[in-house]
């Protein structure tokens, strides 16, 4: 009995690193716990997720009657901090304090703006849409207020993500630091499929004081978790006593050297594409369910918990086939061909009813979103240049951030147009008014994903170039077979 337990022990420990990629993460100065622990920020930033593109804006437009453009503008807010994720990662990178942290700080003032946001966020929905009491106040306090709230929201979610990814990749080796990412966004979309559900049941009996105590939970439970994450992570390096450290390049030098890399504008530009083109849909999915399949508001927020289910397994397929030696850019492109069948499914469901093909989608949707997000990630992170890591992070957050935003408040106004424009006719290719909006910009959306596609062309030609180049020549006949020694 005891030879057979021993035999399998060991074959358990030979399939993990095969069947768990993340298990080899971890380092003897560096457990998994301890990882895990850290990654509760992103649990955070899921959370947050859930809450602007998922229930609220499906309880603005729907429970709320706030038009779908105002609600758009209003998700898309957080985009005006995005860009700014490049420059957060760069002080992060150089920030001295005299506690002798570099990515603490700006995490902890991540987590007090997150904090903020929420805990005026449901006063300020409830005076934009005149609900009780409310329906007295001036239209520009319930606009101006829930506009504050939800900038406030998405900058110190953009600013906890990027110091805390920072975090996580110094704290880990080089070679680990696309799995590191990888179980980070994991973690990312488990905190979505947990709050969604969560959400989800807390708000099947809708109420203005129910929603008002949903957010501050929310805002309770952000400060809570970040402070899990953040404690006794960073090694404290005071520089009192110390002689004057060497001037850091500035960002503009910084940012110059980053973008010498080889084709570091074009990966750029492919992340932007890819994004808008997975991400305009994610404001429109659940308002999609609601008016045109007629589902509840539980049950349409439960759809974001199934779009996050399709993100773990994306990101768990990419990070077994990067792990294998893939390359990141074919991985990108064939993100891009599963998002081609994913939204064809949307469409379909539209003029016939077909909740499981729309559910379907949904899934798929989410799974090529994360091979996408994780292959363009890992390509920007194995060609980061030393001491920069914070700024590579920041450069793709910049831009996969602003894209994702730019993509939101267009679907929501291209939604509100279509609709407008065919209202009157009633039907369209038979299918109902209402649905209008929605079909043509999961139109955009492949139109997008083709585009994408071509653009991955000449950086999967020349990495397969580079490989043959580096290729080790083949023996000849009677060749000593040791040649390569």
């Amino acid at each position: 009995m005891k030879p057979f337990r021993q035999r399998l022990i060991s074959t358990w420990a030979s399939l993990g690193p095969g069947y768990l990629p993340f298990a080899d993460v971890t380092t003897p100065d560096l457990s998994l716990g301890r990882l895990l622990r850290l990654s509760l920020f992103q649990v955070t930033v899921g959370m947050t997720l859930v809450l602007l593109v998922g229930t609220l804006n499906r309880v603005m437009i729907v429970e709320c009657g706030v038009p779908a453009s105002l609600v758009a503008f209003m998700v898309a807010l957080p985009v005006l901090f995005a860009p700014f994720r490049a420059l957060i990662g760069y002080r992060s990178d150089t920030h001295r304090c005299e506690l002798g942290w570099r990515r603490v700080p700006f995490i902890w003032k991540g987590t007090l703006w997150q904090f903020g946001g929420f805990a005026i966020m449901p006063f300020a929905i409830l005076v934009l849409a005149g609900k009780g009491q409310a329906d007295t106040a001036p239209v520009w306090i319930g606009q101006s207020s829930a506009a504050l709230a939800f900038l406030m929201v998405g900058a110190g979610a953009h600013t906890v993500q990027t110091a805390g990814l920072a975090l996580a990749t110094d704290l880990t080796p080089s070679e680990s630091h696309p799995k590191v990412v990888g179980l980070m966004y994991v973690m990312l979309l488990l905190g979505m499929m947990a709050s969604a559900l969560i959400f989800g049941a807390a708000l099947a009996d809708f109420s203005p004081g129910r929603l008002v105590q949903v957010i501050q939970g929310a805002a309770v439970v952000t400060v809570t978790l970040n402070a899990i994450a953040m404690w006794k992570q960073e090694t404290r390096r005071p520089p009192r006593g110390a002689a004057a450290p060497a001037a850091d390049p500035s960002f503009a030098e910084s940012w110059a050297q980053f973008c010498t890399g080889e084709d570091t504008v074009r990966r750029l530009v492919i992340v932007g594409l890819g994004t808008m083109a997975f991400a305009m849909a994610d404001v429109l999915l659940e308002p999609f369910g609601g008016q045109v399949l007629g589902w509840s508001v539980s049950a349409t927020t439960r759809l974001t918990a199934l779009f996050a289910f399709g993100g773990v397994v994306g990101f768990w397929t990419a990070s077994v086939l990067l792990g294998r030696g893939g390359d990141a850019y074919r991985l990108t492109r064939n993100a891009a061909l599963v998002g081609l069948p994913a939204f064809a499914l949307v469409i379909l469901a539209a003029p016939y009813g077909l909740s499981s093909a729309f559910l379907v989608g949904n899934f798929l949707i989410g799974f090529g979103a994360a091979l996408f997000g994780h292959a363009t990630l890992t390509a920007t992170m194995t060609r980061a240049p030393a001491g920069q890591a914070g700024l590579a992070l920041g450069a793709w957050g910049a831009v996969q951030a602003t894209a994702a935003g730019v993509a939101m408040a267009l679907s929501g106004a291209l939604r509100d147009i279509v609709n407008a424009s065919v209202h009157a006719a009633g039907t369209l290719q038979g299918m109902a008014a209402d649905a209008a909006g929605y079909v043509t910009v999961y139109a955009i959306e492949i139109v997008l994903l083709l585009v994408t596609v071509a653009a991955t062309v000449p950086l999967i030609r020349r990495t397969a170039g580079r490989r043959l180049a580096t290729a080790p020549e083949p023996l000849s006949a009677g060749e000593p077979a040791d040649r390569l020694g």
